[in-house]
Formats: C-alpha cells, structure tokens, sequence
C-alpha cells in the first residue's frame, strides 16, 4: 500500500498550522482591538472619576487657610470678612471672579485685587489699595482722591504728606466747558507731575480755571502752574529754579520757556 503523498505530508521543515485556534499567538493569546479600546475606555473613566472626586469628594483639597497681603490702611479682618472664603469647601469650586467683584464693590479703597488658590489647601487675597493724591474737604472730614481722580474713601484726619484741594472755579467759560469734575482730574494730573521733592512740600492745590492751576508749599512758598499741560517739562523747570533760588517765594512755570522767579 502507497504512503502518503509529498502533499499530504506538508512540506519539509515546517509545522502544520492549520488546525490552530484563531486569535492565537506564538506567545498565546492575543486581545482584539475592540476588546482593548473598551478596556482604555473603562481606564479612563474609571481615572476621570477618581479624580473628580479628589477635587470635590476627598478632604484631601479642601479650603483649610486664607491669606491676605497688601494691605495697609484695611486690615486683614475687614478684607477677609468681605472676601467670606468658604472655608471646607473644595478649593476647586471656589468662584475666585465673584469674590473680586464683591472686595472691589463693597472696599472702593481697593483698586485691584487678585483672589489665588493656593494648593492643596489655600487662598491667597492680594490686595492694592488705592494711593490718595489729593484730599477735598467736606463737612470737615477729608474725602481721598486717588490718581485716576477717584473719590474713594471719606477720612476724620488728613493723610500726612498729601495735599488738600481748593476748587474754587469761576464762573467763566473754561468753567461752563470743562466742569468740575474735568477741573478736578486736571488739578490730580499736576499732582502726579510734581518732582518728588515739591510733592512733600506742597499743602494745597488751587483751581481758578483749566489753565490757572497753583500751588503753596511750606514756607508760604507759591507756584504757579498754569494749565495741567506739558506737566513733565515745567516739572523740570520748577526744579531748576528752586536750586537756581532756593530762598525764593515764588515760582511761575506756567510758560516753561520762559519762567520766571521772584521773592514773594
């Protein structure tokens, strides 16, 4: 009887594979694509989920702390009662927006804040208050108005070291156009322009009219200014004339290019 044919034994050398299971590797079994796409799915939302609730479950990141930094007229009792940090809440739900808003709406001396969180456990309150540059006087008390002619806080004592406002605008046409408030932020622009030096010796600003601004300093010292405009040059000027003729009394930068200084 015939033996098996070259055919049916298979070819020298290799291993008859056809029986096989399919999905079978040479290492074993092999997952199919869809199989790993549902498994990376169920990872990541079981990852998604457990760090969902790290953020708002867990104790683990929860308000524990605030801090305050700034300040200086405000205290941080006032600043923190206003900013009312929920404290044990998740510090991911923290609305840091709407606790600005209420700091600057309910404190005017503040004139920007920056509410952090600070992890894992923190928020961080960073308050600018607002410099006062001129005061105006009312009813005695002593309104404070900053660089951007804001009036943002009514004091009993007069800040040292800062100006009082005297607006006493005639009645003229420069009055009729500009108006008190274009007065004011013009008398708080030749604030702002005073050399540091006559800016500590100056106790009142006088406003007449948009153009007739003027200054007493210590000494019975008087400057007059003029306009609000070309601050920096007669800023200048002003300089040179007070060491040109330190025991002068009086000072006119109103024209820069041609100033003038006398004894009273």
């Amino acid at each position: 009887m015939a033996g098996p044919t070259t055919a049916q034994r298979g070819a020298p050398g290799r291993a008859d594979t056809s029986a096989r299971p399919p999905h079978i590797g040479p290492d074993g079994p092999r997952i199919g694509r869809r199989t790993l796409l549902i498994l990376i799915a169920v990872v990541a939302a079981l990852l998604t989920a457990f760090v969902i609730w790290v953020l708002y479950g867990s104790s683990w990141l929860r308000v524990e702390k605030v801090s305050t930094s700034g300040t200086e007229v405000l205290t941080r009792e006032e600043v923190e009662a206003v900013a009312a940090v929920p404290i044990g809440a998740p510090l991911i739900s923290v609305d840091t927006d709407a606790m600005e808003r209420r700091l600057r709406q309910r404190l005017p001396r503040i004139g920007a804040v920056e509410v952090v969180r600070s992890w894992p456990g923190g928020i961080g309150l960073k308050v600018t208050e607002r410099k006062p540059v001129l005061l105006v006087e009312k009813d005695g008390k002593f309104v404070e108005v900053d660089a951007g002619g804001v009036r943002f806080a009514t004091v009993d004592r007069a800040p040292k070291g800062v100006p009082l406002l005297e607006l006493t605008p005639e009645p003229s046409a420069s009055l009729r156009r500009f108006g008190g408030d274009r007065l004011l932020r013009e008398a708080v622009r030749v604030a702002g322009d005073l050399p540091a030096g006559v800016a500590e010796d100056t106790e009142t600003v006088r406003v007449i009219s948009y153009d007739a601004i003027s200054l007493r300093l210590t000494r019975d010292r008087v400057v007059t200014w003029g306009s609000g405009e070309d601050g920096p040059v007669k800023a200048r000027v002003l300089t040179a004339l007070m060491k040109a003729a330190p025991k002068a009394g009086h000072f006119d930068v109103s024209a820069p290019t041609a100033p003038a200084v006398s004894a009273s």
